[in-house]
């Protein structure tokens, strides 16, 4: 992996992580502000749409986390191995649970007269959007799992190539 590719890769990662920590400190209690508004019939609402905020923006840090890990591991030459699995399944783990919250949000918004029904629906499609990039990480940890497999196969090959020499 190049190291301009690597440098603006991070770069960006940070450039995220530093905005979802915006978000959590900045932008979190301003809507838990704008939520206290509420009208009656909808005050329900305030604590789980927070709830759902912040776990949606802590699923999304955790993704960065494990990007910048394997990105880490890729520049030494590492990710194929066992170890990147780890990432790779945390990184699955925490779509899925940013997909759940997503479909959660649309549930919660859905009743009544709260938002427009086209706003549910987008919501829904950004679920279902979610659960396609669990389907292509879940296709990228097979590629993996093929590259672990021979890259172990190939030391297997000379490490016996080496004893017949």
């Amino acid at each position: 992996m190049g190291q301009v590719t690597v440098l603006a890769l991070r770069a960006v990662i940070a450039a995220l992580l530093a905005g979802s920590l915006a978000v959590q400190t900045l932008l979190v209690p301003l809507l838990a502000s704008d939520l206290d508004g509420l009208d009656e019939r909808y005050a329900y609402m305030r604590t789980p749409l927070l709830a759902v905020v912040v776990l949606i923006v802590l699923a999304a840090q955790t993704v960065l986390i494990c990007v910048w890990r394997l990105v880490t591991m890729a520049r030494r030459g590492t990710v194929f191995s066992y170890a990147a699995f780890r990432y790779v399944h945390i990184v699955i783990g925490a779509f899925v649970a940013a997909a759940l919250l997503v479909f959660t949000l649309g549930a919660l918004l859905a009743p009544g007269e709260a938002v427009a029904p086209g706003v549910v629906l987008l919501v829904g499609g950004v679920g279902l959007a979610i659960v396609g990039i669990v389907l292509v990480v879940l296709v990228l940890r097979m590629l993996l799992a093929q590259a672990v497999a021979r890259e172990l196969e190939a030391s297997r090959m000379r490490a016996e190539l080496a004893e017949v020499i």
